[in-house]
């Protein structure tokens, strides 16, 4: 299985952090924020559930803007051959 060596940038990183922060995020932004940060600064990948929510995530028109922001980091740090 190929490696993603992709990682979670400094400003998707405190727009994660924010996200975890504000107690108005939903469950879904708060899912896609704690697996972003769990990726900043490690060699992790995005698993395969988590790849999914942000896919869906991604595809859905009333995602906000940092929802996507979020799951489009997401997507982006996911295995290559899935």
């Amino acid at each position: 299985m190929s490696k993603n060596s992709k990682q979670t940038s400094q400003g998707v990183g405190s727009l994660a952090a924010r996200t975890l922060q504000d107690p108005n995020a939903s469950q879904i932004q708060r899912s896609l924020a704690a697996s972003a940060l769990a990726q900043r600064g490690t060699g992790k990948q995005t698993g395969a559930e988590m790849e999914d929510v942000a896919a869906r995530a991604l595809s859905s028109t009333r995602s906000a803007q940092d929802t996507r922001t979020l799951a489009a980091s997401l997507v982006s740090q996911a295995n290559k051959q899935r």
